[in-house]
C-alpha cells in the first residue's frame, strides 16, 4: 500500500495497493483518482514521512471497467494500474516481488470487518482504521474518522480463511463520501475480477475520462 503522486509532483493525491497477479505488476485504486493513460504517475509503497523504502514505481497502463470508461458510473469507480519493473540490486524486479500483494476479491458482506490503511493529504504517516461494513444501497460503507482527501483508492482489507484480500477501495458513492467519518466503495464483483485478469493477460490499456463532480454540496 502507498500513495500515488501525479507526474512531476511531490504531493500525493490518492492511495493504491498491490494486488496479486501472475505478472506481479498490478495495483488497484479508485478510477476517479486518474485520467487519460496514467503515464508518469508514481506509486510509492510503504511511504512514511518522506521516505521511500522500496522506491517509486511508474504507472505504464490503466485498465478500467466499461461502465466507468463509457459513463463514469460511480458503482464502477475502480481501476487497475500496471507499473513498470525496476532494477534492484542489479536485477529486474516486479513491485509484487519487492513488497508482496493481496488477493483481489468481491465485495464484503454486511457486518464483515475491514481494515483500511490510507494516506490523507498533508499527513506525514499513513492512517488506518478497522471497522464493520454496512451498506447504503449497492455501496459498501464503513464509519471511521477522518478519511479525507488523499485516502481515495485506499484498500479495504478483509481476512478470509487466513489470507488478506482486497474487497473494496475508497471511492464509489460521492467518490468515497462527502464527510470524513463515512467512506464508501464501489461494489466489487465478477467484472472487477475480469478487469484485473484482462490486465494481467496483456489487454490493450484504457484511456480514462476525467472524473465528474463528486455530487457533494459546496
Amino acid at each position: 500500500m502507498g500513495p500515488l503522486f501525479p507526474p512531476g509532483s511531490t504531493q500525493y493525491t490518492c492511495t493504491a495497493s498491490v494486488i496479486d497477479s501472475p505478472t506481479g505488476d498490478l495495483l488497484i485504486t479508485a478510477a476517479h483518482c486518474l485520467s487519460g493513460t496514467g503515464a508518469g504517475w508514481r506509486f510509492v509503497p510503504g511511504y512514511d514521512d518522506g521516505t521511500e523504502p522500496y522506491g517509486s514505481w511508474t504507472i505504464v497502463g490503466l485498465y478500467g471497467p466499461r461502465a466507468w470508461l463509457d459513463a463514469t458510473t460511480s458503482s464502477s469507480d475502480y481501476v487497475i494500474a500496471e507499473v513498470a519493473p525496476r532494477v534492484l540490486g542489479g536485477k529486474e524486479q516486479s513491485v509484487q516481488g519487492a513488497v508482496g500483494a493481496n488477493r483481489l476479491a468481491t465485495a464484503p458482506t454486511t457486518g464483515a470487518t475491514v481494515t483500511v490503511p490510507a494516506y490523507a493529504i498533508g499527513d506525514k504517516h499513513p492512517l488506518t482504521c478497522t471497522a464493520r461494513v454496512s451498506y447504503q444501497g449497492v455501496y459498501p460503507a464503513f464509519i471511521c474518522n477522518p478519511y479525507v482527501g488523499g485516502t481515495s483508492g485506499a484498500p479495504w482489507l478483509e481476512q478470509v480463511r487466513g489470507a488478506t484480500t482486497v474487497v473494496g477501495v475508497i471511492g464509489g458513492l460521492h467518490q468515497g463520501g462527502c464527510f470524513p467519518a463515512t467512506s464508501y466503495s464501489a461494489p466489487f464483483d465478477g467484472t472487477t475480477l475480469a478487469v484485473a485478469a484482462s490486465a494481467a493477460q496483456g489487454a490493450t490499456p484504457s484511456v480514462l475520462p476525467p472524473a465528474p463532480s463528486d455530487g457533494c454540496s459546496p
